[in-house]
């Protein structure tokens, strides 16, 4: 792909990489996952391999009113430099003269975190001045944080103007840009999504432009409800949006008109209540009993939902089956993810588009036997329904730069 890293050589650069560093941390500021912050080591690794420094910009949390110490991210910086084998400098402001010094005197090799971006409101406004000053500290601009890729904030979109020919994407963000495209645009057939999650109207723009490319689309989790509901089934107390049932006569109806099979739970395990200790049983999934609710797909629902994937060769999975956090209603999203790994074994590219699907694939360990697991969310999740992704069009797209 264009403006890929790879193409890149940063020897005498001081560039700025936009990472998403937005990692958990605990009460005493320890890191509790630092996934995200390995993804990004070999973006900086191939920076420092050849001969230019590197400034690193990321956000972390929502901070609402400027500098706060749980939101600084001097707590991640001796991780860092250990990740990193070498000693990361900090800046305690991401603009102003400490880190325009500091960013003057780095040689190469040199790594120098900037503080939390967001402790500024410029930077969620896409303030021009403000990505302006941000640019002055560097000469090349590499974005590697896909999870923001869909705000149009100062550090991932509105920046890259500044870079007219020295900007590129990193190796996070090539590799989920290029296996995105390869599900939507260039799919080897039959392609198949699966599609979860609770609520119709979070996932209704995926779904709709999943009609023009996929061949089968398979539809779990509470959001199937809504479509029982509106063929007129009974589904007792699970999940409905009353207000989508139109949309879902409508989806099914263009659905067959373009020959895509849509497929929904023919049985569900239903619940008497929203509990780890409710009772359980299997019901037919449009005859489900008053006081009772879905809350995962059935048996049969699953070996059918299996053959399908097991017959496909791409794989879109987004979205749960069910309550899979509660073990009595796991079995659904495990089954899924279970077909996957087994498709994607024999041959099948599986792409796993973050969120509660990356979850469920950890929880059951299969993330060694899918293609990919995106680390997108809300960014996949727009690519998807079709939409420019700015972080995406201001590094393609030369004619945005100044």
């Amino acid at each position: 792909m264009k403006n890929s890293i790879e193409q890149q050589n940063f020897q005498g650069e001081k560039v700025l990489v936009r990472v998403d560093f937005n990692v958990p941390l605990n009460d005493q500021f320890e890191i509790t996952d630092d996934s995200r912050m390995r993804a990004a080591v070999p973006t900086i690794e191939k920076i420092i391999q050849d001969g230019g420094s590197v400034i690193i910009m990321s956000h972390l949390g929502r901070p609402k009113d400027g500098p706060t110490e749980k939101y600084s991210l001097k707590h991640i910086v001796s991780h860092l430099s250990s990740l990193l084998n070498t000693e990361v400098k900090f800046a305690s402001d991401c603009i102003g003269n400490e880190a325009i010094e500091l960013a003057a005197s780095l040689k190469a090799g040199d790594v120098l975190l900037l503080e939390n971006l967001r402790f500024y409101k410029e930077e969620e406004k896409g303030d021009v001045e403000f990505a302006s000053k941000l640019a002055g500290l560097g000469t090349f601009y590499v974005n590697d944080a896909f999870g923001t890729a869909h705000r149009a904030h100062a550090s991932t979109a509105v920046i890259a103007q500044f870079f007219a020919g020295k900007k590129s994407f990193g190796f996070v963000m090539g590799k989920e840009v290029a296996n995105a495209e390869k599900v939507v645009k260039s799919p080897e057939r039959p392609f198949t999504a699966i599609v979860g999650g609770a609520k119709v109207s979070d996932k209704i723009l995926i779904v709709e432009n999943l009609l023009n490319v996929a061949n089968n689309i398979i539809i779990g989790g509470g959001m199937a409800y809504t479509f029982f509901k509106a063929q007129g089934g009974e589904i007792g107390n699970s999940l409905c949006e009353m207000d989508r049932l139109d949309t879902c006569v409508d989806i099914l109806k263009k659905a067959k008109e373009k020959g895509v099979n849509i497929y929904l739970p023919s049985d569900s395990i239903v619940a008497d209540k929203f509990a780890a200790d409710a009772n359980a049983k299997n019901s037919e999934s449009n005859q489900i009993e008053s006081g009772w609710m879905g809350l995962d797909i059935g048996s049969k629902a699953s070996e059918e939902f299996a053959q399908v994937i097991l017959d496909s060769q791409t794989i879109l999975w987004n979205g749960p089956m069910g309550v899979f956090e509660m073990e009595k209603f796991e079995n659904g999203t495990k089954s899924v993810a279970v077909a996957v790994a087994k498709a994607t074994t024999g041959g099948a590219f599986s792409l796993i588009g973050g969120g509660d699907s990356a979850a469920a694939v950890y929880k059951f360990g299969f993330e060694n036997q899918v293609s990919y697991v995106s680390t997108g969310g809300g960014a996949l999740l727009e690519f998807f329904e079709g939409k420019v992704l700015p972080g995406i069009a201001a590094i393609e797209n030369e004619e945005l730069s100044a």
